[in-house]
């Protein structure tokens, strides 16, 4: 196994969203990896957990990547996020994505999870990927 791909994964991930129009212009450029300290929009993008698993065999050396992608709003009702989970997921379901180390074999939507955090007042709607990476080392 190699976890070698997962950055050039991340960073792909990052790079997709950030161009895509249809969550640009829903969030602009609010897609954090970590969401930054002071005031926050009210509805922003985080890139999340991630968890490998090998796919290696005989022709080489790969990995399964499930990786959560998670919107974030204090907008009433779940309609933002839910709007911009769908832009989230258009941009990336069977996304052809270049990476720096490695290759995407296949990128899918698996799953969403929406979620309130009563105590902040949040909406949240985790999305999670599977993504199919080979490593070329």
């Amino acid at each position: 196994m190699s976890y070698g791909v997962s950055v050039a994964l991340q960073s792909a991930i990052y790079q997709a969203l950030l161009a895509d129009a249809g969550v640009s212009a829903l969030v602009g450029t609010a897609v954090y990896d970590e969401v930054p300290g002071g005031v926050i929009p009210a509805t922003y993008v985080t890139l999340g957990p991630e968890v490998a698993v090998d796919q290696s065999d005989k022709t080489g050396v790969g990995a399964a990547h499930r990786v959560t992608v998670s919107v974030v709003s204090d907008v009433s009702g779940f309609a933002t996020a839910k709007g911009v989970a769908v832009a989230i997921s258009d941009a990336l379901h069977n996304a052809d994505l270049t990476l720096v180390r490695g290759t995407l074999v296949a990128l899918r939507f698996e799953r969403a999870v929406a979620s309130r955090e009563e105590a902040a007042n949040l909406r949240r709607i985790d999305l999670r990927f599977g993504a199919r990476v080979e490593d070329g080392i």
